[in-house]
């Protein structure tokens, strides 16, 4: 006898993705999860005869115990703060979304794209959307979620992805909304700096339109700011080897500022949609510290919009939008 059909099966789903986190701040789940990551081509694009030794013989072992201390320094008490953060705001979005079933997937990490897209191609959804949580498109990341659904979707139709959302109003709108706020309770600093996760120049060079998105961002959400554009500075962290990233460098443009007499600075993270290790911990606090140690008094972080209200709506209406287009 077939399998009964499932009941949310005539429902649309929408798959919210974002990149992956560790199962626990352990250097066992953090290899685990890093060897995961930086197999990816998309992420390495080195031949696999050369990367593979150099990964697991000489980048895990060394990386791993010290990766693991720094998510320990920021692991909330349910989890990492990237899983719980998207879990809550998946929660969000489904609220707001009530006629749709709204999940979460991680590419790298549990829950995984592939197991999640396989539940519901399984389940017999007739139509899937796909939204990754990077607001600008870079072949490190969205590209690699578009690899995974058209693995389990092929052809069919049945699920769709969207590549970015870097100038959507409302998400344009969200960001300035949470700086305002934070204006208001905090007072303004002296710059207004926008960081965003970094990729490596030749991904530029060879047409990754990343780097143009961001920039972008940055000038909608300026001007829905009414800032001057001497008011607000874009640079770029997390950079990974010795070959160059985008510029300019978050940390570099920091020590900058701080020789320079600059004393309080606000600084924003609108390329993640929660926050995560790469902001809570290298923003928050390794940056923070470069900052005073060169002269600045005070980096003010502001918090990814998270499983804001305003938030789940944006991408609720934007996820309504590209399902409206389907009809």
């Amino acid at each position: 006898m077939s399998e009964s059909p499932s009941p949310h099966a005539a429902r649309d789903a929408v798959v919210l993705v974002n990149l992956g986190t560790p199962d626990a701040p352990t250097p066992k789940a953090v290899r685990r999860y890093l060897a995961e990551f930086l197999h990816d081509h998309r992420v390495v694009a080195l031949t696999r005869w050369l990367w593979c030794p150099i990964l697991h013989f000489v980048i895990l072992p060394f990386r791993s115990p010290r990766v693991a201390k720094l998510y320990a320094g920021v692991w909330m008490e349910d989890g990492s703060p990237l899983a719980v953060h998207t879990a809550r705001l998946t929660k969000a979005v489904q609220t707001e979304m009530p006629d749709a079933e709204v999940v979460y997937a991680m590419r790298y990490g549990n829950p995984s794209l592939r197991s999640v897209l396989t539940r519901l191609r399984d389940a017999g959804h007739a139509r899937v959307q796909v939204l990754p949580l990077y607001p600008q498109y870079s072949t490190t990341t969205t590209a690699s979620v578009r690899d995974v659904v058209d693995e389990i979707f092929g052809a069919t139709g049945i699920a769709q992805m969207r590549d970015d959302y870097h100038l959507d109003p409302d998400w344009v709108d969200a960001v300035a909304g949470s700086i305002r706020a934070h204006w208001d309770t905090h007072g303004r600093g002296e710059r207004l700096l926008f960081s965003f996760h970094g990729i490596p120049q030749r991904l530029a060079d060879a047409g990754d339109p990343y780097p143009m998105q961001c920039r972008a961002s940055v000038d909608a959400i300026v001007q829905a700011l009414d800032l001057a554009p001497d008011e607000a500075m874009l640079t770029f962290q997390s950079r990974f080897g010795r070959e160059p990233w985008l510029q300019p460098y978050t940390d570099e443009t920091l020590k900058a500022l701080g020789g320079d007499g600059i004393r309080v600075i606000d600084v924003v993270c609108p390329g993640f949609a929660v926050d995560c290790l790469e902001t809570l911990e290298e923003i928050a606090l390794q940056n923070a510290e470069i900052f005073h140690s060169h002269g600045g008094k005070d980096l003010r972080y502001i918090p990814c919009l998270n499983d804001a209200p305003v938030h789940a709506r944006a991408l609720a209406t934007l996820t309504r939008r590209d399902l409206e287009l389907r009809a």
